[in-house]
């Protein structure tokens, strides 16, 4: 098990930037794909990115573009760089992680963090 800790949420105006960031404790990210999540008020949560140990990454057609899924082996640390922010990206966010294959699914990552909240004002 790694134990997972977002942070680097908060309150931005339309069309700002957010750098969110997930830092692994107790085990190196190395060996693991990762992705992340949101779910905003009275909706389900919902794939944002993935980013495969290798390298690849992936992202939802809503925030394409926009969003950047980066990770940091120096520091252990999961990023996701979030450009030209709308009021519908408004959420907590969550990291996640697994050994496996990553997927738009969150039934695959056996690995969370608590959340950030990101709130972006119109």
């Amino acid at each position: 098990q790694v134990q997972l800790v977002e942070s680097g949420g908060g309150l931005v105006q339309a069309g700002g930037s957010l750098r969110l960031s997930c830092a692994a404790n107790g085990r190196t990210l190395s060996g693991y794909s990762m992705g992340w999540f949101r779910q905003a008020p009275g909706k389900a949560r919902e794939f944002v990115a993935l980013r495969w140990n290798g390298g690849t990454t992936g992202y939802a057609d809503s925030v394409k573009g926009r969003f950047t899924i980066s990770r940091d082996n120096a520091k252990n640390t999961l990023y996701l760089q979030m450009d030209s922010l709308k009021p519908e990206d408004t959420a907590v966010y969550y990291c996640a992680a697994t050994t496996g294959i990553p997927a738009t699914s969150e039934s695959r990552y056996d690995n969370w963090g608590q959340g950030t909240q990101v709130t972006v004002s119109s």
